[in-house]
């Protein structure tokens, strides 16, 4: 009555997928820890650990896709997603300290959602960026800041976000941008800039 073969064949369809989901995990744990650490670099100023994390995340990321997209499934995985996100930042906020543009998403080879994703994260480590950075008083390097992610969310209103976790990452777009108008406020009463 029953095909034994056929459920033989589905059993290590799902033993396969339960495989692959398990290096795609591991791999994104990985492009994770690795985008904090190249992240925490850059701030430090610490550009020699910095390239070392690129050249790691960059490795492991390639690692992850590889095996994300073996079948759709495996890409729609939140693991693999966050990996994505953090990627982005990671990258785009290195590329932005090292040499003051933000990477493309066809140069850091990353679905459309990912590099969204990563973008929105990416302002609340520049706006860290530009407190540091008015601390050491280096105003002019607050308002390229402040310049940046204004034009990063006039390009994000051109979007028709439906509502989900990308309408929710646009939104800090505006709250950081808000922070650091008020920043600059701030400096200019006190004739700062």
């Amino acid at each position: 009555m029953i095909d034994k073969t056929d459920f033989d064949s589905m059993l290590d369809d799902m033993q396969s997928f339960s495989e692959e989901r398990e290096k795609v995990i591991l791999s994104s744990r990985e492009v994770v820890k690795i985008s904090k650490q190249l992240i925490y670099a850059v701030h430090r100023s610490d550009m020699k650990s910095a390239e070392e994390h690129a050249k790691k995340i960059k490795e492991k990321y390639i690692e992850a896709t590889a095996v994300a997209h073996k079948g759709h499934a495996l890409a729609s995985i939140g693991a693999y997603k966050v990996a994505g996100q953090e990627f982005v930042e990671a990258m785009c906020y290195l590329g932005y300290v090292k040499d003051k543009r933000i990477l493309t998403s066809k140069e850091l080879g990353v679905e459309t959602e990912h590099y969204l994703l990563g973008l929105c994260d990416l302002t609340g480590e520049l706006v860290r960026k530009a407190v540091n950075s008015g601390i050491k008083e280096d105003y002019e390097s607050v308002l390229k800041i402040k310049e940046l992610i204004e034009e990063m969310y006039g390009q994000f209103i051109r979007f028709d976000f439906q509502g989900g976790e990308l309408r929710k990452k646009f939104d800090s777009i505006k709250y950081d941008l808000n922070k650091l108008e008020n920043m600059v406020y701030e400096l200019k009463l006190k004739g700062k800039i």
